[in-house]
This record gives structure tokens, sequence and C-alpha cells, in this order.
């Protein structure tokens, strides 16, 4: 028998007799999320069965139109025949490809740049320890406390998960065991344990078996996507990545949407168990991978927005949208693994990167620690384009710092063929002076077919479209002359410009699209100019631009001018860095020296609130035309515009 899989990355796989869906295609090397290792009872392996014969066992969380439609869970359908599927995109989980890979893919260089060694919070100490006997009856705990003074260890926190395996963990290793421990005196920002304990016992091997390492987890939890690192503590490898749709997208694209689900509909506890099953659904895929068991995994360092590190921590998020807008934690205590719900040790630590503010989190303290912009004397800019629009303005001497709500459109959400960059999606436009359109498609198959837009398609096609003279300066369709009348129509929702044709169907920016990417950029834009002009400097007195987000390594910088999202100046300037939150995460998990770091960066950063900032609106306002309304502050591109005159 053999499953054919459709649309994106097409493969034939075979299937054994009595072999799920899910086993098989994870066989082959295709994981999809299944928070409950595939019991059928999380319903979250979906998928579309197409044709062929399938025998189905459970329908868990599945409605009946999904089941019309032909929607199944992949664990609990069982192929009699040859079948074919179609895989939605969010039920994928993506292991080991280079959407989950962040700065220059470089990350012991990245640690080594900026001049630390790897030295993460979690330690080992080997001990030789006297076997009790009829005249030497001290108990487990206490024989262990001995060794450890005389190893100079003290002040050590023995958690009750930890003294409830220790006996007999010390007695398979024939008394002569390393003790993983890590450390929390303040150093690295860990807090003191309890008592003022200075370390906290995690796990006992023998010391004889050196196959038991110390493993750590990197997590970003975007508001759109989640990416997990697993990471070899002995030496700072990264051994594999993963990531996922955020199953919270379910509740709200946004984060106040989720704000309000949480707190006046009662869903704290779906949103925080969401995330949670999507988190430990990647780290049981790349642990599995690679044969490692989960207790190994010792630390995990979590990176997000505020409003996500407070949904998964289980907090109540409702002070982070009502005024004064402050959140309930911006200094996470370090709490343990088993208190997260995350599959690691529950003795292990779980660290949790400072929120400066309501609307500027530990993805950005995380970037702005990746980009190494506060190493440095020269005024920069750091601007992450994602789901929500931040930006960062300083050197190693100040730094100030704002949240845009620009809206989760260049992740594909409002976009009625919007979707984030992954393979299918339109990554970028050209428009001939005949309207013909040179469509370019991520993926590394041949042939991709297009199935939407993404966000660095979306500023392509628009700034296409205005040098081209199909939108005016306010962003709004005109005319169907000539050549015009085959891509310019008349659709549900009034104009719209057909870009490509794929499978589904012709893939269009309608009206509403351009209304709805012009206000974001609008917001990104004058965000910018409001921090910089705060600090009494102009654009022209930035050295660098580092560019963070989903999208940021598709981006095309000459479009994202001439749309007036970037400013105009040198385009050596700009330097994109991928995903810096969870480069940032990483940086954390493996040195305590970056984490200390990255907790001064928080400390350093003055917030400025947009929204009650009288010259924001202004600028705003004037930055929602293209480029803008002041022809001056993007002189290159009005010379371009004058030479296609």
């Amino acid at each position: 028998m053999d499953l054919r899989v459709r649309g994106g990355q097409k493969r034939e796989i075979p299937v054994k007799e009595g072999q799920s869906i899910l086993a098989a295609l994870k066989a082959a090397d295709i994981y999809l999320t299944a928070s409950c290792g595939g019991k059928g009872t999380c319903g979250k392996c979906r998928v579309k069965i197409l044709d062929g014969p399938v025998e189905i066992t459970g329908f868990t969380k599945l409605t009946r139109q999904e089941r019309d439609f032909g929607i199944a869970l992949a664990c609990q359908s069982f192929p009699k025949g040859d079948v074919s599927i179609e895989i939605p995109e969010t039920s994928r989980i993506a292991v080991g490809e280079k959407i989950a890979v962040s700065r220059a893919e470089n990350l012991l260089g990245l640690v080594s740049e900026m001049g630390q060694e790897i030295a993460p919070a979690v330690k080992t100490a080997g001990l030789e320890l006297v076997p009790p006997a009829i005249g030497d009856n001290l108990s487990d705990l206490e024989r262990l406390k001995n060794g450890l003074q005389t190893a100079g260890i003290s002040g050590m926190d023995f958690p009750h998960d930890f003294a409830a395996g220790m006996g007999k963990a010390f007695r398979e290793a024939d008394w002569k065991a390393d003790l993983h421990y890590y450390l929390i005196d303040g150093q690295g920002g860990l807090p003191s344990g309890q008592g003022g304990a200075a370390c906290s016992a995690v796990a006992i091997y023998p010391s004889r078996d050196k196959a038991n390492g110390r493993y750590g987890a990197a997590v970003d939890i975007g508001t759109t996507t989640v990416v997990v690192y697993l990471v070899d503590l002995s030496n700072g490898k990264l051994i594999d990545a993963g990531s996922t749709y955020n199953s919270q997208i379910r509740y709200g694209d946004d984060v106040i949407t989720r704000i309000v689900h949480a707190t006046e509909r009662g869903g704290l506890k779906d949103l925080r168990q969401g995330v949670l099953e999507d988190i430990n659904g990647l780290i049981g895929a790349v642990s599995q991978r690679h044969a490692i068991n989960a207790r190994a995994i010792e630390m995990a360092v979590i990176s997000g927005n505020t409003t996500m590190s407070h949904l998964f921590w289980g907090l109540d998020p409702a002070s982070i949208r009502e005024e004064p807008y402050v959140p309930g934690v911006s200094y996470f205590p370090v709490w343990k693994g088993g208190d997260s719900g995350l599959t690691m040790n529950p003795c292990g630590a779980v660290y949790t990167m400072p929120c400066m503010a309501s609307y500027v989190g530990g993805d950005i303290v995380s970037g702005v620690l990746a980009s190494g912009m506060t190493r440095k004397k020269e005024a920069a800019l750091f601007m992450d384009i994602g789901t929500n629009g931040e930006v960062a303005v300083g050197n190693n001497e100040w730094l100030i710092t704002a949240a845009c709500s620009a809206g989760p459109c260049f992740e594909g959400s409002g976009i009625r063929h919007g979707m984030r960059a992954t393979e299918g999606a339109i990554e970028s436009v050209r428009i001939t002076p005949g309207m013909e359109v040179e469509a370019g498609v991520i993926g590394n198959h041949s042939p991709v077919y297009p199935r939407g837009i993404c966000g660095s398609g979306m500023i392509d096609a628009i700034s296409e479209m205005f040098m081209r003279g199909v939108i005016d300066r306010k962003g709004i369709y005109h005319g169907q002359e000539g050549a015009l009348a085959k891509r310019l129509r008349s659709g549900e929702d009034g104009m719209e410009f057909v870009i490509a044709s794929g499978p589904a169907g012709e893939i269009a920016l309608t009206q509403a699209d351009i209304e709805n990417i012009l206000r974001a950029k609008a917001a990104i834009y004058a965000g910018v100019s409001t921090l910089v002009k705060e600090v009494g400097l102009s654009l022209a007195d930035i050295e660098k631009v580092y560019i963070a987000g989903g999208f940021g390594n598709y981006l095309n910088v000459e479009r994202a001018i001439m749309l007036g999202m970037l400013p105009d100046i040198p385009r050596e300037k700009f330097i994109f860095l991928g995903n810096t939150s969870i480069a940032g995460a990483y940086l954390g998990l493996v040195s305590e020296g970056l984490r200390r770091e990255a907790e001064q960066i928080a400390s350093r950063m003055t917030y400025m609130e947009l929204s009650v900032s009288p010259g924001f609106m202004s600028e705003y306002m004037s930055a929602l035309f293209l480029p803008h309304t002041d022809s001056t502050q993007f002189p290159t591109v009005e010379k371009l515009l004058k030479g296609l005159q």
C-alpha cells in the first residue's frame, strides 16, 4: 500500500498493514502535531482524505462539518489500500528545516563572536561516596550532602522528585555518580532558592555511563509560530530544530483577542494548554529523532512577547491591555520543569526572558541581545517585523523601545490569500509594463505551485503596482484599460489584482488587503520615526538597521522602502538577522554571561507608549500614503518614480 501526500511537498510513502497514517508519515520524517502521542485525544493531527479506502476509528474534537469535508485524525486513520491525503499547514511540524533556523545558522560562532564561552547554568559534579554500612548509617541525603561538601559545593536545594529517586540511583551507580545541578545563586539572573540555596539538584547518573548528557531546550513562543531548539549543553551544539503553528491561533490572530478570550471568556487554561502541547509536540519530535530521553532535558529558556509568556505560565494577562498597561510579571522567577508542564526533567530549570513592558517582551530583549547593538557606540535601530511590530533605538549607553501595533497581516492573517513564509508562498513579485506577473514561490521541489502570498510577496506586489500605476499614492486601484484589464477585476469585496493561479484557484490582492497592509506599514514607519525623533536624532544618524522577524529572510529592502515601511537610507546599513527570539533564547541557554547581559538590557530599556505620544498619530497618518506624504523622506523613491514617467 502507498500513501500519497499531495499539495506542497509531494511524497509517496509505503504503508504497512495496520499502520496508521500518523505512523507512516513519521517513519518518512514527516511530522504532525500530535501532543497526545497518537492516542486520539488531542485532535490535532488533522489530514484531509482525498481518495482511497481508510478505516477511521475515532473523531475526537472534529466537527461534523470537518468530517463531511474529509478531515480525519491521522492517528485514527488506517489505510486499507492506496490512499491520497493533503496535510493542512496547521497540522505540520517542521523538523530540521531552514524555517526554524536563525541568524547565520552559526550559533556557536555567535557565542564566540560575543566573547563568551559555553557555560550553561546546568553543571555536573562527579561524586564517589562511601557506601552505607552497619557502622555508618547516615541517610542517603546526608551522605550526599557530605560528598558535596567534600567537593566544595554547598547550599544545594533538593526537590522532592529528585529525592524520591535518589537512593535507587546511587545504588545502581554503586555510589560513583555524576550529579547534575543548576546554579540559582543570582548568577545569570537566577534568583536564590529555598533558604538561600545556591544551586538545585536535577539528576543522578552512574559515572561509568557517559551516554547520559545534559540537554536543553530553547523555545520561541511567537504569536503565530512556535520554534524549539534542542541543544547539547556540554558543548552548545544545536542538535535539531522544529517549528509549528501556535495553536492559540484558533482563539484569535493577535494578542488582544487572546487576552480577551483568556479574561472575558474564561479561556486562560485553554490558551496555556494549547501552546504547551505545541511545544511538547516539538520537543517530542526532535528528541525522539535523536533517541534522547526527555528527562535528560535539564533546562529550558522561554522567549516570547509579554502576552505569550504570561499565557505559557497561566498568568492572568488582563492588565496588559488595560491602562496603564502594566504586565503581571516582568522578571519571571525560575520555576521548575515540573511546574511548567514541559516534557523535560521535572527538577530542571525553566528560565523566561524578561519582559520590559506590556507590548515589548522577552522576544525583543532576545533580539537586542542577539543583534549586539548594545555593545557598540554607534546608534542602531532594531526592528522585529512579525505578527506585532516592535522597534528599539540605542547603543551601548542608552536604549529606547516601543511597540507599533502593526497587526498580523505580514504573517498572512487578514489577507484573503495570505500565508506565512513557508513552501508554496509567493515571496517575490515582478510586474512587466505589459502586466505580465513573475512570481517567485518558496520551495525546494519542482514544480512548486503557489498556495498563497506571504509578507515579502505582498510588499513586492504593492510596490510594483505602485510603480506601474495600477494603484495611486493612497493604494487605490483605478482604471482597467489595456493590458491591465486581464489582471484587474471586480471581485466580491471590490477591485482585486490577480497575481498568480494555483491548484486552489487564482491568488489576488484585494482593495481591502492593500488597506490592511498600508495600515501595518504606516504603524511600523511611524513608530520608527517617532522613536528616533524622541531621542533627538534623525534617520540619517542611524548607522545600522537590524531586521528580525518571520519574513525578514525574504524581504527585498528596495521594495520595502518603495512601500514606505523602511527608512530611505543607504542600503548597506540594513542587516537581516532572521529569528532573533530563538537566537536569544539559545544564547541564554548556553551562557550564564549572556543571560546576565539580557537582564541588563531589559533593565536599561526605556519604554515609550506610542498610544499616548502626541506625535505618533501625525506620523502615522502621514505614512498611510505611498511611500509617504512627505516625499523628501524618500528621495530615491521619488527619483525612481520620475524616471518612470
